[in-house]
């Protein structure tokens, strides 16, 4: 299988922006937040593997794997240090990133992250990675979102394409079946994470029906943490505004 990975690129300057995705969605999440991050640095929002262009990649389904092909990527495109942003299943992989080489990690944003506690809602991972239709695609995303939220339709219409390719949906359903197992996910020791220098921001919705907030607790006190009430898991859209803000200062306290 093809060890490419690939990497939507935008805006110029000595830093840069690595922005990384949650399970079930690739680099056009970041589309309406990456232009206003490319004013200021070089910014890669990448697929991680397993998904869109990078659907062959071999680390599909590891967050640990996932964390080695970015750092490997970024080895090959010849870039020594890098600010992470992650999402999700995406924030479990930009702090295997910073564990992994934490002198390669300039700053480290995590939205409502994976790992950092046990629980997690199966059924909407499930429902997200197999839906029977494109109105089902539709529900299982707002299902993700506060009550009342809306997905734009265009952002539906973006997964029902990725989907459509073939493999893609049986793809997910593996990797759901690795991250899930009996409403439980695997966790990043806490133990490990005071021990990261670099800056840190945690953003975390109240109402997240996927990752329960209450994983929020307990964060080293290093950390600043940036709780947005009222809001769900999909914080790239329903917390727009947030995301950019809490992503630019943290880059910012790195300097």
């Amino acid at each position: 299988m093809s060890e490419a990975l690939h990497a939507r690129e935008k805006g110029g300057g000595r830093e840069t922006l690595v922005l990384l995705h949650g399970f079930g969605g690739l680099s056009m999440d970041w589309y309406d937040i990456q232009p206003d991050l490319a004013r200021d640095a070089r910014v890669l929002a990448y697929d991680l593997p397993g998904h869109a262009r990078s659907l062959d990649h071999p680390a599909a389904g590891s967050a640990s794997g996932m964390a080695k092909a970015i750092l490997a990527d970024l080895d090959a495109r010849g870039i020594s240090r890098v600010h992470v942003a992650g999402f999700s299943m995406g924030g479990a992989v930009a702090t295997l990133m910073a564990l992994r080489a934490p002198d390669r990690v300039a700053s480290l944003t995590l939205l409502a992250p994976g790992g950092f506690g046990p629980d997690i809602s199966e059924e909407r991972l499930k429902n997200l990675a197999s839906p029977e239709t494109t109105d089902g695609l539709r529900d299982a995303m707002n299902a993700m979102c506060a009550p009342g939220f809306e997905m734009p339709t265009k952002n539906v219409a973006v997964y029902a394409a990725m989907q459509s390719v073939p493999g893609q949906r049986e793809k997910l359903a593996e990797i759901a079946g690795k991250i899930a197992k009996e409403g439980r996910q695997g966790e990043i020791p806490r133990a490990s994470l005071p021990g990261l220098a670099m800056p840190v921001t945690v953003v975390w919705g109240t109402e997240d029906p996927v990752l329960s907030y209450a994983q929020s607790q307990g964060l080293p006190p290093s950390f600043h943490f940036v709780s947005v009430p009222g809001v769900g898991h999909m914080l790239l859209e329903e917390a727009r505004k947030t995301v950019i803000q809490a992503i630019r200062t943290t880059m910012r306290r790195a300097k």
